[in-house]
């Protein structure tokens, strides 16, 4: 079994692991704008804690997005310079599937949408086949509108729903299966990229690139009064 490290700041909790073998060490501590100062000690005190050194690992991970777009950079630039450093490949692992995979462990099984709260009115969201195998992207994750994601997921009757972006879509997904609540994100992460691994994923260090899907990150004022204005005008 592989020595791994693993690194997720793509939402407000900061997710750190470290395995090897069938022995897990796991972090979850705040994230968001505290990532970028904590997320190296919180490295440092999982390898003290398993009495292993960077030379040690196989492969560091980190989670590629979609999500923050601080907290993106953060990891990914933390498993560069790292696997750098220490001369080891990279493993890229999709944020949204972290969440379906702690849904997996949880007992769902078939198919699930992730949802993610994106700020600004929208959802990063994704489906995933989850069996006892593993989970199965079966299509790339993207950037939706709560509207346009409810005509999505009306083709899907079946799916199960997860993630914290389940309140933006209000009462109108009530009807659907639901698994709102993660059980252990680095846990989930820990195991996808042991998963990784063993599918033989490994990039080079300078290959390590996050995955955005939002290209604009803030509006402008004039956009901000628009939306203001717009939702009192379809205000009851």
């Amino acid at each position: 079994m592989p020595a791994l490290l693993s690194l997720d700041a793509s939402t407000e909790t900061l997710a750190v692991a470290l395995s090897q073998g069938e022995r897990v060490w796991a972090s979850e501590t705040a994230g968001g704008a505290q990532a970028s100062a904590q997320l190296l000690p919180e490295v440092q005190r999982l390898l003290r804690e398993a009495g292993l050194r960077l030379s040690d690992l196989d492969a560091i991970a980190f989670a590629r997005g979609p999500g923050a777009f601080t907290g993106l950079r953060t990891a990914c630039a933390a498993a560069q310079g790292l696997a750098f450093g220490a001369d080891k490949p990279v493993l890229a692992i999709d944020s949204l599937m972290v969440v379906a995979e702690d849904a997996r462990a949880q007992g769902a099984r078939g198919l699930a949408w992730v949802l993610v709260d994106a700020r600004m009115g929208e959802l990063y969201a994704a489906p995933y086949l989850l069996d006892d195998a593993g989970c199965l992207a079966q299509a790339e994750p993207a950037l939706y509108s709560p509207a346009a994601l409810l005509e999505r997921l009306a083709a899907e009757p079946a799916a199960t729903l997860v993630g914290n972006g389940l309140p933006l879509l209000g009462e109108a997904a009530g009807g659907a299966p639901s698994i709102p609540l993660l059980a252990s994100r680095a846990q989930a992460l820990d195991r996808l990229a042991r998963a990784a691994w063993a599918r033989g994923e490994q990039l080079d260090a300078a290959e390590a690139l996050p995955v955005y899907v939002r290209d604009k990150v803030a509006l402008t004022t004039a956009e901000r009064e628009q939306r203001a204005a717009d939702a009192a005008l379809s205000a009851p």
